[in-house]
């Protein structure tokens, strides 16, 4: 191998060409989906995808790959290769627009890549994602367990879980200190007021140690008075933390927050 992975970057190079059958299977592409791959490295994935989908938008924020992902990419007319950072480039404005993300994701931008287009790419209806297994875990941990947090929530609130696959560090150059794991989702009706709903997800998580109610209160959300009053309704306890709750409750925690400030008198 000619380029060095970059830690700033979380570069883990694919290398095992075997695991892209698994990928492929979990994945479920058909021939008119385009895909959009972060953090595409040195090309194995980008390679074996191409003559598989109608096009593929690798996006590499390490400009240093360039001379490797030409050459490997040389023979391929339908991908497009975006250089730039993942997380601050317009990927709602590729053309066409993505129906799928297949990617060996950089450990450093996994989790904010996969919760930031499950909102901000409307247009993805599929997901199959390398990961460090700690990561896949939370996507779909259950309330009350250590895994669960904002992140479970909000990717259940959009997706189901389809498939999950364990991958050995051995597929990678430098093999990672972590287990990792493949994770594939679709996407699924997303509940109306979903920013909003987001909004009290993060709040209730930024600090799990407190009750609910105190946590959106020290968020800004709503005072612990209104909060109790919610819960109440709800047949909740007024103690209850967030870690308690299934995605569906925070759906209606917020409509029910909404519905309160609707009815305060006007000052």
């Amino acid at each position: 191998m000619s380029v060095a992975p970059k830690r700033a970057f979380g570069q883990h190079f694919l290398v095992d060409e075997n695991i892209l059958r698994v990928i492929e299977r979990l994945a479920g592409l058909e021939s008119d989906d385009v895909v959009l791959e972060v953090g595409p490295g040195l090309g194995i994935l980008t390679a074996f995808l191409a003559p598989r989908v109608a096009h593929v938008h690798a996006v590499e924020i390490d400009r240093t790959l360039e001379p490797e992902l030409r050459e490997r990419l040389a023979a391929a007319g339908n991908v497009a290769i975006v250089w730039g950072d993942a997380l601050h480039t317009d990927l709602a404005g590729l053309d066409p627009a993505p129906t799928a993300l297949v990617a060996n994701l950089p450990y450093n931008v996994a989790t904010p890549i996969v919760v930031e287009s499950l909102s901000r790419l409307p247009t993805l209806r599929s997901w199959c994602v390398m990961v460090q297994k700690e990561v896949a875990d939370r996507f779909f941990a259950q309330p009350s367990t250590k895994d669960y947090g904002a992140v479970s929530v909000l990717v259940q609130l959009c997706a189901r879980r389809t498939g999950r696959h364990p991958v050995s560090r051995h597929v990678f150059r430098p093999p990672p200190n972590v287990e990792s794991a493949l994770v594939a989702f679709q996407r699924i009706p997303r509940p109306d007021r979903y920013d909003a709903v987001r909004d009290v997800v993060v709040a209730a998580f930024a600090h799990r140690r407190k009750t609910l109610a105190n946590a959106l209160e020290h968020g800004g959300v709503a005072d612990r008075g209104t909060t109790a009053a919610a819960l109440a309704t709800l047949g909740l306890r007024p103690d209850v933390r967030a870690e308690a709750l299934p995605p569906e409750a925070f759906v209606e925690l917020e409509r029910e927050l909404a519905a309160a400030r609707r009815e305060e008198p006007a000052s």
